[in-house]
């Protein structure tokens, strides 16, 4: 798995970050709009252009391989969950293996899910290599069935989450198989699907009403953006509104558990006063930048560490 981290930056010009800036800026504040934080296509790097063009007669050759899963995660079984069936992000090494959905079914402490692609691309899956699939006698095959919208649907056993799964895919044109690595994102779950909290809020920390400062790490995305760190946030009736602000004024719009948000422009910086769903776990979230030809969501994580809280007098 190829790491990426991004480091988190410290802007010395900036003043937001001190004691007695203001993270209540309404031009931030969520709109009533919804939609998802996170997609499967918008994983892919700011960097990577998807070819609609290569044939999967090069794919071995031209397909561009893409980064899956983040550092430091660690796995989720079935056991940690709740039964029930959730849709859930999936990570896909390549871009030639394009997921329009997944549907995550658990119980009894086992996890399937449907893995649905939108086109006639593949005849099979298999759960391993490439050359374990090749090996294979064919019981180990995974045929699909078609939904209501004709697209493909495969059922595969899932052993966790936040886990590297080996997978191959059969080529429906070559009758070749190929290679891909897959995880299957327990950040893109709802709150509600785990046994237990992922995270300490801010309720439980017991802080007053008032302005405190934090140290917040973003990860996701290419590497090349970043927040600044400490940053502030306001605490009011149990709420929590962090200031984040970002290394450029290219990014238009975040999306955190479904609430929109739009920033404000200060110094050259977009700057978003956010909801803090919780601290000490890597909180999901979406930006969409335009520093692209076109405007793109790109997902992203960031981590409230809590130790690291200090009120602002």
């Amino acid at each position: 798995m190829k790491k990426s981290i991004i480091s988190v930056m410290l802007f010395a010009s900036l003043t937001l970050s001190s004691c007695g800036s203001s993270s209540s800026s309404s031009s931030s504040r969520p709109s009533n709009e919804t939609t998802s934080a996170v997609s499967t296509e918008s994983t892919q790097t700011e960097a990577v252009t998807e070819s609609t063009s290569v044939e999967e007669t090069t794919e071995q050759v031209t397909a561009p391989q893409q980064e899956v899963g983040f550092e430091g995660m660690e796995e989720v079984t079935a056991d940690a969950l709740i039964d029930g069936e959730y849709h859930i992000n999936v990570d896909s090494s390549s871009s030639m293996f394009k997921i329009a959905d997944c549907i995550l079914y658990v119980k009894d402490g086992n996890m399937t899910a449907d893995v649905i692609i939108a086109s006639k691309s593949y005849d099979a899956l298999y759960m391993g290599t490439k050359e374990e699939a090749e090996n294979d006698d064919g019981s180990g095959r995974i045929t699909y069935t078609e939904n209501e919208s004709g697209q493909s649907v495969f059922n595969v056993p899932v052993e966790a989450l936040d886990k590297e799964i080996q997978c191959a895919a059969l080529s429906a044109k070559k009758q070749e198989w190929y290679g891909r690595t897959l995880v299957f994102r327990a950040d893109s779950l709802p709150d509600e699907a785990f046994s237990e909290s992922r995270y300490t809020s801010t309720i439980q920390l017991g802080l007053e009403d008032g302005e405190y400062t934090i140290d917040v790490t973003l990860e996701g995305g290419s590497g090349r953006a970043s927040i600044q760190s400490p940053t502030t946030f306001t605490v009011k009736d149990g709420r929590a509104l962090a200031k984040i602000i970002w290394s450029s004024d290219k990014y238009d719009k975040m999306v955190v558990a479904g609430a929109i948000y739009v920033p404000s422009i200060e110094d050259g910086h977009s700057v978003f006063d956010v909801d803090i769903i919780g601290y000490d776990y890597k909180m999901p979230v979406g930006a969409e930048t335009t520093a692209m030809s076109e405007p793109h969501m790109i997902d992203y994580t960031l981590y409230f560490d809590s130790s690291t809280i200090k009120k602002c007098e």
